[in-house]
């Protein structure tokens, strides 16, 4: 069954990318959801994160404080690459279980599977995907999205863009790219003719 592997840099609107394929009828498989599943209290990764950074990367009720743990590791390199060693093999374990169970299940040809992930590229999980697709964004776009959404100052913005794979390097392993600096309309026309084209050949070859 084809899969799509989904992926562009913090700020880029990925998630909004996402959100329209799967009202066109995709199963999407969102990593940012299974990072906060794997470190739900209880969690073998969150005792780690707890052993690692202490405590007060808690909230009182034992859950993860996301945004505190956030300003540890994006001004620290060591401190991040830290923390994508507890996670990292995590997450990609239990999306290529779901990508498994996914193809094992699926009877309908017309069934796609998209995994949406800002690390695509970077953990291997775009390796055994039928095409990788990108969600670009012109960089003051991309930097003013993140101001507003997390209410960050422009040096955290940038801090946090800087600690990615640089977009155009990401760009290099697209089979398509999608371009999300303009309008939302802007942005669906290119997702509808992406995946028309997409399932045409597929299902060409299929």
């Amino acid at each position: 069954m084809p899969v799509i592997g989904l992926t562009g840099n913090i700020g880029s609107g990925k998630s909004t990318v996402s959100g329209y394929l799967a009202e066109l009828g995709a199963q999407v498989v969102d990593a940012d959801q299974v990072a906060r599943d794997i470190v739900v209290p209880g969690a073998p990764a969150l005792a780690d994160i707890i052993e690692n950074f202490g405590p007060e990367v808690l909230n009182q009720d034992g859950t993860l404080d996301r945004k505190k743990l956030g300003a540890i590791v994006y001004s620290d390199p060591q401190a991040l690459a830290k923390l994508n060693q507890i996670t990292h093999l995590r997450i990609v374990e239990a999306i290529r279980e779901v990508e498994k169970n996914f193809r094992s299940w699926t009877e309908s040809l017309r069934s796609i599977l998209v995994i949406d992930a800002p690390l695509l590229i970077e953990v291997g999980l775009n390796q055994g995907n039928d095409e990788v697709w990108v969600v670009r964004v012109d960089p003051e776009v991309q930097v003013s999205r993140l101001m507003d959404r997390d209410g960050l100052s422009r040096e955290e913005a940038l801090r946090r863009i800087a600690a990615q794979m640089p977009q155009e390097e990401k760009l290099k392993h697209a089979r398509r790219v999608i371009d999300n600096s303009g309008t939302a309309e802007e942005t669906k026309q290119q997702i509808d003719r992406h995946l028309a084209d997409f399932k045409r050949i597929f299902y060409q070859q299929a």
